[in-house]
């Protein structure tokens, strides 16, 4: 069985300060998916993951301090493929996928629109574009763990206020059908698989003591392609993991 974690970490430099090898240390997982290292290759501390066990792969933004994806991996994977191969994306750093045998594991940060109009129709632009790159990365490899910061509560469940959100960019309509398209294009939501339950998120404002009365979006999937469904196992939220503004959810499926 394979351990997948996917975490923002919103600054890998910021998350090392605050016990980020220690989690690493603690939660034992096969690959761990990043999203938002905030960090060039030469800032991220790459002996530190090698001392723990683990090989380091990033794919960063051209802008500094921005953006940027990585995936730490036990395993050395037969391939690693930075970026989408279109530039105006890879120039933020936002993809990066490994392949292990016939199986794809991918860390992948989908834009924010929450700074404006402009952002947001470059999100959607992304998101049309991203189900086109998907679809035909599926021909040749179809059996895809795409794990990452999907900047999208799916249903009401998943954010503590949906009446008051039903206009913020994370929780609009076409964002959460888009969502639902994603699915219907052959994927299953591994933590709903499990756990049907309200009051989980991924996500939390750092305004107004959100974490503490969990207030908070859940935005952040390891999304699994539907005919692996039997070979999941086991998928959970880990709150308690406080390096950042997200917390890392957790995988645990044979491949």
């Amino acid at each position: 069985m394979r351990r997948i974690v996917s975490y923002n970490v919103n600054g890998i430099r910021a998350a090392m300060k605050k016990g980020f090898m220690e989690w690493v240390n603690a939660v034992d997982a096969d690959v761990i998916c990043i999203q938002e290292t905030k960090a060039q290759g030469d800032q991220i501390p790459i002996m530190d993951f090698e001392f723990a066990g683990y090989k380091t792969y990033t794919f960063s933004a051209v802008k500094k301090g921005y953006s940027g994806v990585a995936i730490l991996t036990k395993q050395e994977p037969d391939h690693v493929e930075y970026g989408m191969g279109i530039q105006k994306y890879d120039d933020e750093g936002r993809f990066i996928r490994a392949d292990y045998g016939d199986f794809s594991v991918v860390s992948v940060y989908h834009p924010s629109g929450s700074s404006g109009d402009l952002r947001q129709a470059f999100k959607m632009q992304w998101l049309n574009d991203f189900q086109n790159y998907i679809d035909e990365l599926k021909k040749s490899r179809p059996n895809l763990i795409i794990a990452g910061d999907y900047n999208i509560c799916h249903k009401p469940i998943d954010i503590h206020d949906p009446i008051r959100n039903a206009k913020s960019s994370g929780f609009l309509p076409e964002e959460r059908e888009w969502i639902d398209q994603f699915q219907k294009s052959g994927f299953i939501d591994s933590f709903r698989a499990f756990n049907q339950e309200p009051h989980h998120y991924s996500w939390w404002s750092y305004r107004a003591n959100a974490r503490a009365n969990n207030k908070g979006w859940r935005i952040d999937y390891i999304m699994v392609s539907e005919q692996n469904k039997d070979l999941m196992k086991r998928a959970i939220i880990l709150p308690e993991a406080k390096q950042s503004d997200h917390c890392p959810i957790v995988l645990d499926i044979d491949f």
